[in-house]
């Protein structure tokens, strides 16, 4: 376990495994309705707990297994925030639909206020995360929540802007409103920049990677570059006529009815 390969492989299997695990439950879950739901977020939270729990109690260790259990740590917390926003536990004030003929500054506050709760309780989180440990000996958890969650923002802000392509097909009844405040659209400004930072934040990991002076160090920012990665890929996924729906489609559940779009451009989005 101490190769960064294998880490790096870790990490590609664990955000499958991880993201079909959640669209799995959260689909399940919204067969029983809107208690189902939040029964289901209520009993993940042991899942947060150990989250929690493991990120400070590897803060101040620098072997392999500290970096590995930082990294799941993180994936663990993220894991669960993300799980209450597509049971609709934690979204927002808003849950109506856009008005298609609505003008930019009304799309942008309705849009904010689909998702207001969720983006305080991330911030919250990293903010608490940089203050208990941003001079700690092992970093990996607190670098891995904040790479996740500022490529999250810029997904959510290339959404909003436009995209070539959004996949609908796993976006839960719960969160149905959410399509009409996104559109498709040709590559905005904000795509070139986000790749572009992400791809640099890639080549600093790797470079760390290779001058790291423990295995300890080596694992973390092979773990850290591969999360980035696919960060990455994920920014592209937008873009590139991919069929990435297939990665998890098997797994699931049957489907829920197709999502019926609001906006005239065919705006949707997660």
């Amino acid at each position: 376990m101490s190769a960064p390969w294998i880490a790096a492989l870790l990490a590609l299997f664990t955000w499958w495994f991880s993201t079909g695990a959640i669209l799995m439950v959260v689909r399940l879950a919204e067969r029983g309705g809107a208690r189902a739901r939040m029964v289901c977020t209520l009993a993940c939270l042991p899942l947060l707990a150990l989250g929690i729990w493991g990120y400070m109690a590897t803060l101040w260790s620098g072997s392999v297994p500290a970096a590995y259990g930082a990294f799941f740590s993180a994936l663990a917390i993220w894991g669960w925030i993300e799980l209450a926003f597509l049971t609709g536990a934690v979204t927002g004030p808003n849950l109506n639909t856009c008005p298609p003929q609505a003008p930019e500054w009304e799309r942008f506050i309705r849009a904010w206020g689909t998702i207001a709760y969720h983006e305080m309780l991330l911030v919250g989180v990293l903010a608490a995360m940089w203050l208990f440990g941003h001079d700690a000996l092992n970093t990996v958890g607190l670098w891995t929540f904040t790479v996740l969650y500022a490529a999250r923002l810029s997904a959510k802000l290339n959404l909003y802007f436009g995209v070539p392509r959004i996949n609908v097909e796993f976006l839960p009844r719960a969160l149905n409103h959410l399509a009409s405040h996104f559109r498709i659209a040709r590559l905005n400004w904000v795509f070139p920049v986000s790749v572009t930072l992400l791809t640099f934040a890639v080549a600093c990991w790797l470079e760390r990677l290779y001058a790291a002076p423990t295995p300890g160090a080596a694992i973390g920012f092979s773990l850290l570059a591969a999360i980035s990665a696919l960060a990455l890929l994920e920014h592209w996924l937008m873009v590139l006529p991919v069929p990435d729906a297939k990665l998890w489609r098997w797994m699931l559940p049957a489907p829920k009815p197709d999502i019926k779009l609001t906006r005239p451009e065919g705006s949707h989005g997660l």
